[in-house]
């Protein structure tokens, strides 16, 4: 959910006028939010300014929205604009278009407790911002292959790794970084479209969370400190679907900030800072990736992938069963919607399950638990409907309102539905 504006940096007293809470017609007030708002506002402005454009050459600083879609209130770090607020506003951190301008948003509920953290939220989002006007936005691919055992094992080989080159000595570092490289070249060898696919989330996500990183935090040993602490967390999420560049790009970031200092001045979409390490430091990977596997636990890492794969067959099982087996109502995919990271299934052959999926589209509102994004990536599916009332269908887990002009009808299969124009 991650979708530029000024170049250089504004000072603090200029990204600080009151907090605005905006307030919903029928929203209680939250007066503790809107002293939380102003503190959160001048910890992105301090962090904005001491960062002052030179990672990109643009500044990060910009219009802030932070809202709470339990009491309708939104907070901004400057007049809310006199325009329909939009659709997801308050159901995802993301960066979206408020009135005409690009607005950075946050959930109430999402922002972290530590400080530390909560900085590096506010400089990844700021940084989302931006990114389209440095062309540092494409299109995501998929990348299921991270939810088979292999490429989830040479995934965290590859981070066991990083972590390995950014806490040791330089002679040790550049053994580890090599070993790194070949658990990636090994993992890419395999799945001949992973390159690609990967390298499109490492650019979307991995470079706004090295960005969170390096301008979340005070010093190079913090930002080591907050990649370490990614890398040694990672293998605990349930899956790396698109969750792994958050954790992969602030490390090879990292490394490339020693090698090459102000690559990102000269970096495109199109390059790769794994191969911009490479020729920086003049690495290549490891020639006896099996050797170095045993390194770094691939035994036991393997056996827990393999215990992890019988669990997850049986889960696999249950959501084709709902989405796929049995009967189901299909939507077109909207424009925009807002969902979980975590968590999110790949069903091969059929697409992949996006948890706590929000959206309003020309259709109608969607609120589910889960649904299942097609692999083409051109509708989206629900268990089908258990009751209806009126232009409202619900299911397990999901409620449909349907916009006028918009109808339901029976599908292909017997049982299955189509939300169709009318």
């Amino acid at each position: 959910m991650h979708l530029g504006n000024a170049i250089g940096c504004r000072r603090v007293s200029a990204l600080l006028p009151a907090v605005m809470l905006v307030m919903a017609p029928a929203g209680p007030k939250a007066g503790q939010d809107q002293q939380r708002a102003q503190q959160y506002f001048k910890e992105a402005a301090t962090l904005c300014e001491a960062e002052g454009g030179r990672l990109w050459g643009v500044s990060l600083c910009g219009p802030i929205a932070i809202a709470d879609p339990k009491t309708g209130t939104v907070a901004t770090n400057q007049p809310a604009p006199d325009a329909p607020r939009p659709s997801a506003l308050g159901f995802a951190n993301a960066a979206m278009n408020w009135g005409g301008t690009r607005w950075t948003t946050l959930v109430w509920q999402l922002i972290p407790a530590g400080e530390r953290d909560r900085g590096i939220l506010l400089m990844h989002e700021l940084f989302h911002r931006v990114q389209p006007k440095l062309g540092l936005l494409v299109q995501e691919l998929d990348n299921s292959h991270l939810d088979t055992i292999d490429g989830r094992y040479w995934l965290q080989l590859e981070w066991r790794a990083l972590a390995r080159a950014l806490r040791t000595t330089e002679d040790e570092s550049t053994a580890a970084i090599e070993d790194a490289l070949a658990f990636r070249a090994a993992r890419q060898s395999a799945f001949p479209s992973a390159r690609k696919h990967e390298h499109a989330l490492e650019i979307n996500e991995g470079l706004a969370h090295y960005t969170g990183v390096i301008a979340g935090t005070t010093s190079r040993s913090q930002a080591i400190e907050a990649a370490l602490a990614l890398l040694d967390g990672a293998a605990q999420r349930d899956t790396f679907v698109r969750t792994f560049a958050y954790v992969s790009g602030p490390a090879y970031g990292l490394l490339l900030d020693a090698f090459s200092p102000d690559w990102t001045r000269r970096f495109s979409a199109t390059d790769e800072p794994v191969q911009l390490l490479m020729k920086a430091a003049d690495l290549v990977p490891a020639t006896d990736v099996e050797a170095a596997a045993a390194r770094y636990g691939g035994d036991e890492l393997r056996a827990t992938e393999e215990r992890r794969a019988a669990a997850h067959a049986a889960r696999l099982a249950e959501l084709r069963r709902q989405f796929v087996d049995g009967p189901v109502i299909v939507l077109p995919r909207p424009r925009s919607a807002s969902f979980v990271t975590a968590g999110m299934v790949p069903i091969p052959g059929a697409g992949t399950v996006y948890p706590r999926y929000r959206t309003t589209a020309e259709w109608g509102t969607l609120e589910a638990e889960q649904v299942l994004m097609s692999s083409d990536r051109t509708t989206i599916a629900l268990p089908a409907p258990a009751s209806s009332a009126g232009r409202t269908l619900t299911g397990d887990g999901w409620t449909l309102t349907l916009a006028d002009g918009w109808i339901v009808r029976p599908g292909a299969r017997a049982g299955d539905l189509l939300v169709v124009r009318r």
